[in-house]
């Protein structure tokens, strides 16, 4: 959910030219072996969180399976928290701690094909979040009558900053209980749906919460305020979908206005990429002290009740401050992030390239295509191309910042190429459809979208996700013949684009990088590119060879 803002610069996400990896950065990116023989099945985490003294305790029992012979399973856990004992079986393992990973020994070989489970008890000072969501950890706040106010955000940073679990995105858990214990004046909102409130010691009570879908790490959370809930229900495409509120009770009214939203942007995205991927589970919406992040039917949300992005059109067109920024980019993540997952996170731009691109979807459905256009057009001037959008793979690294808006673009400009609105809305659905809660790489999004588009796409995509160029569209005027090329351009990039010869209608012409040429009325003295191709334009002087 990293989001630029110019005037807020610290929104950036961190991306370093020849940044050296450590060995701490490869065992928590990489599928390492004590990663990779066992798949997980369930975790039921149980935490006690105290905001008295900033501490988190309990346990996480994890179930796998065997699917190659195995008897070492890294669990990976961040300082300053640390495992205090794993047990298998109810016997205590062994273990040992390389930075934030520990690799636990089980007492033999665990065969393939066979279920089992370890209990991993923990405990700590989790790491402060300093710039929630960007910088993340706990944030440990109060509101304004004093109670504490504490949410948990780690995208990036990683799930094991708070919790112990298998920190890498390609392996989703298939369900989860999580067991809040938190002050009886207090509350805890987590994913999925409540099970039950039970009473713990006396003035502390216990929240349990079930998730019957996949979930990726980080989209697993805690809230824990004094809130005031409501309910509500959308008759969506796969029947009933159950709606929760959470807001504290200082800002029920703002947020009873203003979450009204939730349901324009349900209807929307259902039209444009299908069903809401979790049913089972609901959906939720919850104030927290921080922006907001996409966490798995447990949206949080810290905009302030208004529209825009903190209150600003993050396209300086005026339709950014038409709909709640973090309602709409935030919840878009529930279908691109949430169903659609990265493996790893150097492939990031699948999650906020079409998250970016949504913003305008919602757009186009209740104010027309023009202002959609117009929108994910205006965001071009927040576009960097300091580096390629795809990070390094296997060390944690996510690319360049652009994926957002220059992302959002690129889809834009696909779009275009597809030239039938119809079918385009048809392969954003079936691609829900197509990876429905499963983790994905770049390729495979890649081959999808052109096998359902049936362009050859693969200049195209180096172009916008491995390159830091824009394509410029060079042309020259010469003898009444359009002379015309591509420049600053891949390998093989041949883009079709549309443009008017008398600044009325438009056709299709094929650029390369080779000169080609064009008959035109003898009179005109430039050409118009249809704006919704994201490249440049130069009339240039004499062509060059």
């Amino acid at each position: 959910m990293k989001i630029v803002l110019n005037f807020f610069l610290f929104l950036l996400p961190v991306c370093l030219t020849g940044q050296n990896f450590t060995h701490q950065d490869t065992l928590r990116g990489s599928i390492t072996p004590q990663r990779a023989w066992w798949d997980l099945r369930y975790y039921h985490l149980a935490v006690r969180v105290n905001p008295g003294d900033s501490t988190i305790s309990g346990s996480n029992t994890v179930g796998f399976t065997a699917l190659d012979a195995g008897d070492v399973m890294q669990i990976d856990l961040q300082y300053p928290m640390q495992i205090n004992k794993a047990t298998f079986q109810n016997k205590p393992l062994s273990y040992e701690r390389q930075g934030n990973a520990y690799f636990i020994h089980l007492p033999g070989s665990v065969n393939k094909g066979q279920n089992e489970e370890i209990e991993v008890f923990f405990s700590g000072h989790p790491q402060v979040a300093r710039r929630p969501p960007w910088d993340g950890g706990i944030t440990w706040s109060r509101d304004k009558a004093g109670n504490p106010f504490v949410a948990s955000s780690c995208q990036g940073l990683g799930a094991s900053v708070w919790w112990p679990c298998k920190d890498h995105m390609y392996d989703e858990v298939d369900s989860m209980t999580i067991q809040v214990t938190v002050p009886d004046s207090l509350q805890d909102v987590s994913n999925g749906r409540l099970r039950k409130v039970s009473s713990a010691e006396k003035g502390w009570h216990t929240y349990t919460w079930a998730v019957v879908n996949p979930i990726n790490n980080y989209g697993v959370n805690i809230n824990i305020g004094d809130y005031v809930k409501w309910k509500d229900t959308l008759q969506g495409e796969k029947g009933t979908l159950d709606l929760s509120y959470y807001a504290l009770l200082e800002n029920e009214d703002a947020a009873r206005s203003q979450f009204k939203q939730v349901k324009l942007m349900l209807r929307a995205f259902e039209y444009w990429f299908g069903p809401y991927p979790f049913y089972e589970d609901g959906y939720k919406i919850v104030e927290t002290p921080y922006l907001g992040m996409e966490h798995q039917s447990s949206i949080t949300y810290g905009n302030h009740y208004r529209n825009g992005y903190l209150g600003n059109d993050l396209s300086g067109t005026g339709w950014g401050l038409k709909f709640d920024f973090i309602i709409i980019h935030e919840s878009a993540h529930e279908w691109f992030a949430n169903n659609i997952t990265y493996k790893d996170i150097a492939d990031m731009w699948i999650h906020e390239s079409f998250a970016n691109y949504s913003e305008s979807l919602y757009l186009e459905y209740y104010f027309g295509k023009q202002a959609g256009q117009e929108y994910v057009i205006g965001t071009r001037e927040r576009i960097q191309n300091d580096q390629p959008i795809i990070g390094t793979y296997g060390v944690n690294h996510s690319g360049s910042g652009d994926m957002y808006y220059k992302g959002g673009n690129m889809l834009n400009t696909l779009r275009m190429i597809v030239n039938d609105d119809d079918k385009w809305r048809q392969i954003l659905r079936t691609m829900n459809a197509r990876f429905y809660h499963q983790t994905v790489t770049t390729e495979q999004i890649e081959k999808f979208l052109a096998d359902e588009t049936g362009n050859d796409l693969k200049a195209f995509f180096n172009q916008y996700l491995r390159d830091t160029r824009i394509p410029k569209f060079v042309y020259k005027i010469v003898d009444n013949q359009l002379q015309y090329r591509w420049e600053d351009v891949v390998t093989g990039f041949a883009m079709p684009i549309l443009v008017s010869r008398d600044n009325r209608n438009f056709e299709w012409i094929k650029p390369t990088s080779k000169w080609q040429s064009m008959g035109i009325n003898p009179n005109l003295k430039g050409i118009s590119v249809d704006p919704n191709f994201y490249i440049e334009i130069e009339n240039i002087g004499m062509p060059k060879d």
